[in-house]
């Protein structure tokens, strides 16, 4: 009797199977999203017993990295690889593989530039550019990877960079992370609400473009209405330079020394 009165529809089995479809997009995007993230996180940075001083370090990198640059002579180009490659292998795992990914990267686009001379009858041209990118690279990202990035903008300061030049970086810094692990979160949502074929993957995407662009809106006027509470005249106070210590005179001795070596070597370049 009271199979009768409930419709029938009503006791039927439902058995919805939704279409296959594809995500490779999203995934690819996460993946994409991820990879950079990982390399703007703000935390990075991690100084050893015998780490110089944030504004001593920098200068160090440009410094070899200048030297590398300007050499003739390729012995000295392998003398800096050999001081790159020790440092390397002192640094974490997951930072030993950063180092080699992107210098690696670097190298074999070196590679790619000076094949045409290459193939020309100047093989050593290649190799000397891929060297050199090689060891440039690798100074810069071993400066990052060991140096926290609070203390990198605090280091502007020794060098007189305008107190507003170092507010829009780190402002830049934070806002580009904070918006990349949003990204991250919409896609994730994608995701888990994606039944079924969707034939319209260029409006999902359009979709999480439009409410990054909502988020950085609200994350500026948040900001600003911050920076108002609390009296902000354009005088952005940055804390003070770090100051020197006992082993950066060993550090400075030492880009003295590379200094005259490279003199040296270009004398019988």
């Amino acid at each position: 009797m009271a199979n009768q009165e409930v419709p029938s529809w009503l006791t039927s089995a439902e058995e919805y199977q939704p279409q296959a479809d594809r995500d490779s997009y999203i995934t690819k995007s996460v993946l994409s999203l991820s990879s950079v993230l990982s390399r703007l996180r703000i935390d990075d940075g991690a100084e050893t017993l015998f780490s110089p001083s944030a504004p001593v370090k920098i200068i160090f990198g440009l410094g070899g990295i200048l030297l590398v640059s300007l050499s003739q002579n390729f012995f000295f180009v392998l003398i800096m690889l050999t001081g790159v490659l020790v440092r390397a292998c002192l640094l974490p795992r997951e930072a030993l593989a950063r180092v080699v990914s992107t210098a690696g990267a670097a190298t074999m686009l070196a590679f790619v530039i000076m094949l045409p001379a290459a193939l020309l009858g100047q093989p050593q041209a290649a190799l000397t550019m891929g060297g050199k990118a090689c060891t440039s690279t690798g100074i810069a990202m071993e400066v990052a990877l060991t140096t926290p990035s609070a203390q990198l903008t605090s280091a502007l300061r020794a060098f007189r960079v305008p107190n507003i030049v170092i507010l829009t970086i780190d402002l830049a810094l934070r806002s580009i992370v904070r918006l990349g692990e949003v990204a991250l979160e919409i896609l994730d949502a994608l995701t888990l609400r994606s039944i079924g074929r969707n034939r319209d993957k260029t409006g999902s995407l359009g979709g999480v473009g439009g409410v990054l662009l909502i988020k950085a809106a609200i994350a500026a006027q948040t900001t600003h209405d911050a920076m108002r509470c609390r009296g902000f005249e354009g005088d952005y106070q940055v804390s003070k330079s770090p100051s020197l210590r006992t082993i950066d005179l060993a550090w400075v001795i030492a880009l003295a020394l590379l200094v005259a070596l490279f003199i040296y070597l270009q004398g019988l370049a």
